[in-house]
């Protein structure tokens, strides 16, 4: 299996008439991805590349049946509206791509989320592969092939990157996730990690980690406990200074909080193995494989 999504995935895009919603959703499609239907209010009766829109999130389940999985490309100020009419109507996994959402908003929705079950990813991500099967996002799919190696990134562009670096190298993935620039998450990097722990496909889990916060330390935390299989970490920014900003909103040191020595040492004492480099990544893994 590949966690959060699989080839059964029935997904929900929200904002499909939209130009971002309209352009991936062809490229949804054309991966396999099971697009079962779309939302704009006032569009209903449309279709965009062949999937019905409708104007309510209720209105499509009454039609289309089930949905596991919305992917919003809602502007910021609609996203928590969007997000909460999704998991009113029993979608359990939400994809927020859009930058800019006001962080209450991001909190009313992480929290209106939690207590039903329901899985959040970004918001700002560039989304969640798994090679072969479904896709939830912007990545170029030619970068990455089914396999066994589990991939968890706050960086869409780096996640590319290693993806193809793997791919070029033999090496498959089970499941690729970004998870956003911050500095407010739904799923961290603990929750992918936890994730591929329990997933039966996923044999190496490759943590890439940047300057800022303090995820890759609670991570590091969870595989020092409860971790068997192998981990390979690259955090990036090794040189920054501090409160230096590195595009992502989360990625800022103060002080030695959230600098790369800090996350490198907590990430050795749990056994991970640092790569200095993408090239190093693929050297590692194929020691673990």
């Amino acid at each position: 299996m590949s966690i959060l999504i699989n080839e059964a995935t029935r997904v929900l895009v929200q904002g499909i008439t939209g130009k971002s919603g309209s352009l991936q959703t062809k490229s949804l499609l054309d991966f396999g991805t099971k697009l079962v239907a779309g939302v704009t209010p006032g569009k209903a009766g449309q279709e965009v590349h062949g999937v019905p829109v409708f104007d309510f999130v209720a209105d499509a389940r009454a039609v289309v049946g089930d949905v596991d999985a919305a992917i919003s490309f809602v502007p910021p100020l609609g996203a928590r509206s969007a997000a909460i009419e999704a998991i009113d109507c029993g979608v359990k996994f939400l994809v927020l791509t859009m930058e800019g959402i006001p962080k209450k908003d991001v909190l009313d929705i992480l929290a209106y989320a939690a207590p039903r079950g329901v899985r959040v990813l970004g918001p700002g991500t560039a989304g969640i592969i798994a090679p072969g099967k479904c896709k939830l996002g912007a990545q170029p799919t030619r970068m990455f092939a089914p396999g066994h190696v589990g991939v968890v990134s706050k960086s869409g562009a780096l996640s590319y990157e290693i993806g193809k670096t793997l791919t070029d190298a033999g090496i498959g993935q089970s499941t690729v996730i970004a998870l956003g620039g911050g500095p407010i998450w739904g799923v961290t990097q603990k929750d992918a990690v936890e994730l591929f722990n329990f997933d039966e496909e996923t044999r190496v889990i490759v943590l890439l980690g940047e300057i800022g916060g303090g995820t890759e330390i609670a991570a590091a935390e969870y595989i020092a406990s409860h971790v068997k299989k192998p981990v390979v970490s690259l955090i990036v920014g090794r040189s920054a200074p501090e409160g230096k900003s590195l595009g992502h909103a989360g990625a800022i040191i103060r002080g030695n909080k959230g600098t790369a020595q800090s996350k490198i040492e907590a990430l050795t004492a749990a056994g991970v193995k640092i790569a200095s480099s993408p090239a190093e990544v693929v050297r590692l893994v194929k020691e673990c494989l």
